[in-house]
């Protein structure tokens, strides 16, 4: 592992973009997300998608020329088809449109079909606290998890994200449906380690916190087994239908690697209009308070609100460098370089 400034992990992957393909307004964007997304500690989402995401436009799996166009308006609710643009381009115009909506009426609400990859999903509840909103969001996938009870893989993890705003460190909840996402699989399995708690089955159904064989066996464990189950099957359900567009059962059709064609929904609400920003911190602050000043378990060493491990990351790493895995960063150097091709 290395740590790399922030600033030189962005030139990477932005030069990397542009070789792809991609115009320079675009890429700078995206190498932006990738970068903060890394610096929050979710290589996993951030640079460790980007040779990924050059596959795919190679592959045309991911169009560089799509642009989310308006379906359907009605009044604070749209509906756009996202073209098989950039996912991170598409999920921040949603996010922003969204935004929108809620100045002139209270709350927003954007659905977005066949769109590709948003990469991190908290990225754009962030985007939204920041401004002052709360958020709710979330994705469906291909298929990539059994349903409680199954064997082979049906349903989708289907990353959720809530945030609210709070002037001292907004309260932020991004979580795939799994226990761990896949992400956080490869990324433990890079630094040799296993996972804190048990993540999934290994190809004999042995319940194991061994990254490895659950990336080979795909029979990831659902977070909160049946509950989180349940709760990826109505996520996908709702993101198609709000959308117009495809869920998981029809996603696995397409075979063009993950998320590309998925289904995606953005709730903003600004709270500023219903009691107001003081109100809004009065309630957060006293929340986070309680929170962190729980008594510890036996073997705790302290509690956390969401979003705060993710802010302290934050902070550490623009100060220190962002952690990365030197294959890795290898290989997003040499995409960045002349030719450079994985």
């Amino acid at each position: 592992m290395s740590r790399i400034p922030f600033s030189e992990m962005q030139q990477a992957i932005e030069a990397a973009l542009l070789r792809a393909g991609m115009n320079k307004h675009d890429a700078s964007t995206c190498a932006q997300i990738h970068t903060e997304s890394s610096c929050d500690g979710v290589n996993s989402h951030g640079i460790n998608r980007v040779p990924r995401f050059v596959d795919y436009v190679r592959r045309g799996w991911v169009s560089l020329d799509g642009k989310p166009t308006l379906a359907k308006g009605l009044g604070p609710i749209e509906v756009y088809n996202g073209n098989r643009g950039p996912g991170i381009l598409n999920a921040l115009a949603a996010t922003d449109r969204a935004m929108t909506l809620a100045d002139a009426h209270g709350v927003g609400i954007v659905a977005l079909r066949d769109t590709t990859h948003w990469m991190r999903g908290g990225t754009y509840g962030w985007r939204a606290a920041d401004r002052g909103y709360v958020a709710i969001a979330w994705t469906n996938t291909e298929s990539c998890m059994p349903a409680w009870g199954g064997k082979d893989t049906r349903i989708g993890n289907n990353p959720f994200v809530m945030a609210v705003p709070r002037d001292k460190g907004n309260i932020v909840l991004d979580m795939a449906m799994s226990q761990y996402s896949y992400g956080k699989l490869q990324t433990a399995r890079l630094k040799g380690r296993q996972m804190p708690f048990p993540a999934g089955f290994d190809s004999e159904g042995n319940l194991t916190a061994e990254p490895g064989p659950i990336e080979a066996s795909m029979r990831i464990l659902p977070a909160g087994y049946w509950k989180g189950s349940g709760f990826a099957i109505v996520l996908d359900t709702l993101a198609a239908v709000l959308s117009e567009g495809i869920a998981t059962n029809e996603i696995d059709k397409i075979q063009q690697g993950s998320c590309t064609g998925c289904s995606q929904v953005f709730f903003v609400i600004d709270p500023r209009k219903i009691a107001g920003q003081d109100f809004t911190n009065q309630v957060s602050d006293g929340v986070v308070d309680y929170v962190n000043s729980s008594t510890l378990s036996e073997d705790g060493e302290e509690v956390l609100y969401p979003g705060q491990s993710a802010l302290r990351t934050r902070n550490h790493q623009r100060n220190h460098g962002i952690e990365v895995d030197d294959g890795v960063w290898a290989e997003v150097l040499a995409l960045a370089s002349a030719g450079g091709r994985t």
